[in-house]
């Protein structure tokens, strides 16, 4: 597969990690986070914890993050680049939260005092419950029953990229311009005007494919190809709350080359279930 694209997509695996998930430009991800995060919890620096976290026993399921880091103060924040939509997507959030949670404990005498965690959604898709049809960023946080919050330190935040409308005439904040860059990269020819800041000089040299070497171009081509045979797959074959669809999507996904456990995210549906439709499909 030859590359036409100048710049990365970030929406793929790989797109992701490179431009945020490395030593090298972890500036580009305390930028982007800084815009983001409330201004009380914007970061300085930040360090970069193993992605893969396990239960407390043997039972617990593993999660394993596309990024988790922690400021040097404690907070911490699961970054998760979200492709398609999928079944109990909001329960894999909370599920996810959980584990920054919990490995805070200590030994010992402890007050259970914890540190903030916020787990940051970047979403190419848009939720279905109908409310707020043209917000880009919402803020999640556990209420009461008067809407006051409970307890804020605990935060969910979730970006929907296809929200984000502006032009590029039209960008005000860095904010603005962060969101901008994320949905418009992979379409780019050349740094846009309104985009002239260092971090941004430096997120588009990353980005640029023509700096890959062979190892890299190949692992990109890789994750391109599964992210569009995903896009695909979702945008021509899910139907929400249809077995029919469901199960139209594991054998397109099947056919596509998606693995099981990639299907059992897409659909909510358990891996022995999974091989059960593929194999009786194939009878």
């Amino acid at each position: 597969m030859a590359l036409q694209d100048k710049y990365i997509n970030p929406f793929t695996d790989y797109g992701f990690k490179k431009l945020f998930g490395t030593e090298i430009n972890k500036d580009l991800l305390i930028d982007f986070l800084n815009q983001v995060l409330p201004e009380r919890h914007h970061i300085q620096d930040l360090s970069y914890t193993p992605t893969e976290q396990l239960g407390a026993s043997e039972v617990d399921r593993k999660a394993i993050f596309d990024l988790y880091c922690t400021s040097p103060s404690g907070e911490r924040f699961i970054v998760e680049i979200q492709k398609a939509k999928q079944n109990y997507f909001k329960d894999r959030s909370v599920y996810y939260s959980t584990f920054p949670i919990q490995e805070q404990a200590k030994k010992g005498d402890w007050d259970y005092q914890l540190a903030a965690v916020y787990t940051i959604g970047i979403l190419d898709f848009v939720f279905d419950d109908g409310r707020h049809k043209e917000q880009v960023r919402h803020e999640v946080k556990l209420k009461d029953q008067h809407c006051q919050v409970f307890y804020d330190k605990l935060t969910f935040i979730y970006l929907e990229m296809p929200n984000f409308k502006k032009a590029e005439s039209e960008l005000e904040t860095d904010f603005d311009k962060w969101m901008y860059v994320l949905r418009h990269l992979p379409y780019l020819q050349n740094r846009p005007a309104a985009l002239q800041e260092r971090i941004f000089q430096k997120l588009f040299e990353a980005a640029e494919i023509a700096r890959f070497d062979a190892e890299e171009k190949a692992r990109y081509e890789e994750s391109l190809k599964y992210y569009r045979d995903l896009k695909n797959v979702v945008d021509t074959s899910y139907e929400e709350g249809k077995e029919e669809g469901k199960i139209e999507v594991i054998l397109k996904s099947h056919e596509a080359g998606l693995d099981v456990e990639t299907i059992s995210k897409i659909t909510g549906k358990s891996i022995e279930e999974i091989k059960k439709i593929i194999d009786e499909a194939e009878r």
